[in-house]
């Protein structure tokens, strides 16, 4: 008679799917003390601050409940690398903290499987976390260096500046409306675009590279426009927006064009950069896109400030300003508390 397998406690499913997945991948320098101890302990390279963030998925807000688990595993740690890439900043290691419904070793095994894949693309250890049961909900706090005064900070964006955006706007949601059969997609065609919405591609290299050339720049991860007007904010200034600018796939342009728009503007979950550079820097930055193989698309210009408040100014294809009706639609970012 075989005996049922031991369920997996805390520590045994901590050690099985990550500490010693960690251990044996881990090669980053500037970890001295990584998984398995109180605290992980870091050494910045010389010269170097350190960059800290921090993003949650939980189940039914931000991800369906039977979401492929390596997908989730790719996507949870490539949404927190997105925000390193947006400051300038190269990756250093992160934390896991996760929340199970119930010890599911296949689940984990798959989860596991797409979260290290990420790392290790990106040299990026494990260094400690937590687990608990409840809800499914996935926590990870990244960690990251920028040389002392190359960090590139939302609040940065000058007067004339132009304003680029990495690859292309709106697959993601465009993937989210076609799984909600709110639109039709052809097989193929999802095929092409639903790692979008479900591996997105941190920029890490490009963040690099706009070191001291971009003046301001964030992450697109609730919509490119929304997302825009919080550089706008922090620098107190406006931007025009040349809507038919906007950079998007061949299977989007398939749509009606108020989709189109709709979905490249103000479509969620992209995670390319937003930023804005001094036009003198447009020709280094083409070269750029030509070294990453990754397009860069100058969609508009910062404006000096016309109201109290920032704002983002959307021009049609003959420059002039769509109707403030209009507008309002392209605007909307994703909210985490909305119903």
């Amino acid at each position: 008679m075989h005996s049922s397998p031991k369920p997996l406690g805390e520590f045994d499913l901590i050690e099985r799917f990550f500490k010693s997945q960690s251990t044996s991948r881990s090669s980053n320098s500037a970890i001295n003390l990584g998984i398995g101890d109180d605290c992980a302990l870091i050494n910045p390279p010389s010269g170097e601050e350190i960059a800290i963030t921090s993003d949650m998925l939980v189940e039914g807000r931000h991800f369906i409940k039977g979401t492929n688990a390596e997908q989730l595993g790719c996507k949870a740690l490539a949404v927190n690398l997105s925000d390193l890439a947006a400051i300038g900043a190269k990756p250093l290691g992160f934390t896991l903290s996760i929340a199970l419904p119930n010890v599911d070793a296949q689940w984990l095994e798959a989860f596991s499987r797409g979260l290290f894949s990420v790392a290790d693309q990106f040299h990026c250890p494990l260094i400690g976390g937590d687990t608990t049961a409840g809800s499914l909900a996935i926590s990870i706090t990244a960690i990251g260096s920028v040389p002392h005064g190359k960090a590139i900070r939302r609040s940065g964006a000058k007067i004339d500046d132009e304003v680029w955006v990495s690859g292309t706007v709106g697959d993601a949601r465009l993937t989210l409306a076609a799984l909600r059969h709110e639109i039709s997609l052809s097989k193929d065609e999802l095929s092409t675009i639903e790692h979008r919405m479900h591996q997105p591609t941190p920029r890490i290299e490009l963040g690099l590279r706009l070191r001291g050339i971009a003046n301001a720049a964030l992450d697109v991860s609730d919509g490119l426009l929304g997302d825009l007007q919080h550089i706008l904010s922090q620098s107190q200034a406006d931007a025009e927006i040349f809507l038919d600018q906007l950079p998007k796939s061949v299977t989007l342009k398939k749509q009606a064009i108020q989709i189109q728009n709709q979905f490249a503007a103000c479509g969620g979950d992209d995670y390319e950069l937003c930023f804005t550079a001094p036009k003198s820097q447009h020709e280094f930055i083409l070269e750029i896109s030509h070294a990453l193989d990754l397009p860069l698309t100058c969609i508009g210009r910062i404006i000096h400030k016309k109201n109290s408040s920032a704002q983002v100014h959307i021009l049609n294809i003959d420059g002039k300003p769509l109707p403030k009706s209009e507008a309002a639609q392209l605007l909307k970012s994703f909210d985490h508390f909305a119903v």
